[in-house]
């Protein structure tokens, strides 16, 4: 019997590689590494001209991701693409990516990052409402990796990571970042929690139409307070995702061990420190 033939990418990995294997183009000790509950967010030098942004991530994160749940030549969605990290991180492995984001700011800072860069013609950088650009996008996609707005976060009175105040242990890569716009339709804008997760459903809910069935979508997003309250925001985002199709796949940790250590409630309560991401998966399975 003839040894399946590794896709070229993969000729110096020792891992087999198994023909059967329709999801991805990794060998099967690659995907088993993949498959650990948690990651530990790995950096670039690319990552720097990101920091613009309020909530930049890492291209090797996404890359990761990208390249479990599709194959060389398969196209990705991004409704929030922010500073086009994860059409960067697509075209670094092969694959195309449809990007869309509501400003035009962040277009500008992924035009400046991908100077230099030969980005494939099929990936797109769309301006625009993503409730509305879905609704007109003939396109169907193969996987969505999406981090939105933390609802309205960023408008906290309460800067944390984005002012130091002068004092080391409280800086970060974040320093004197603003919130995203004055959109009314910003999901950052949204003053109800409620209303910001209507909203990201029927995103999501467009998003869903454009994935190819059997195919995968994962939303990255942390845990976050409201008016001083920690919320469960996965246990929501699941919910809200079941409601409107997928089914729920797993959440994998992404350890975030370089951010900074707050006093939050000390030395009167415990506030949890987020050190972390959930990269929380669902797969599109209509016959199911």
């Amino acid at each position: 019997m003839k040894r399946p033939r590794k896709p070229k990418e993969l000729e110096n990995q020792p891992g087999k590689y198994d023909e059967r294997n329709t999801l991805n183009d990794l060998d099967g000790r690659s995907w088993l590494l993949l498959t650990k509950s948690f990651w530990e967010s790995e950096t670039s030098q690319i990552d720097k001209s990101a920091f613009a942004h309020p909530a930049p991530f890492m291209v090797k994160d996404i890359e990761k991701l990208i390249s479990l749940f599709t194959k060389r030549g398969m196209t990705v969605l991004d409704p929030f693409v922010g500073s086009g990290t994860t059409i960067i991180a697509a075209n670094n492995i092969g694959r195309s990516c449809i990007g869309i984001d509501l400003n035009e700011k962040y277009e500008e800072l992924y035009r400046q990052r991908t100077q230099g860069l030969d980005i494939l013609p099929t990936s797109l950088y769309i301006v625009g409402d993503s409730n509305i650009i879905l609704d007109h996008l003939d396109a169907e996609v193969d996987y969505i990796v999406t981090s939105p707005p933390y609802h309205n976060i960023l408008r906290n009175k309460a800067k944390g990571t984005r002012n130091n105040n002068g004092k080391n242990y409280r800086m970060s890569a974040r320093d004197g970042v603003e919130y995203y716009s004055e959109n009314n339709n910003d999901l950052g804008n949204f003053e109800e929690y409620a209303d910001f997760l209507d909203a990201f459903k029927s995103i999501m809910a467009k998003a869903y139409r454009k994935l190819r069935n059997k195919k995968y979508a994962t939303v990255i997003i942390s845990d976050f307070t409201i008016n001083k309250k920690e919320v469960c925001v996965q246990a929501d985002i699941v919910r809200l995702m079941q409601e409107i199709g997928f089914t729920f796949a797993g959440t994998t940790v992404l350890i975030q061990p370089v951010k900074p250590l707050y006093p939050f409630g000390y030395p009167y309560a415990y506030k949890i420190n987020h050190h972390h991401q959930n990269l929380i998966t669902f797969r599109k399975s209509e016959d199911e």
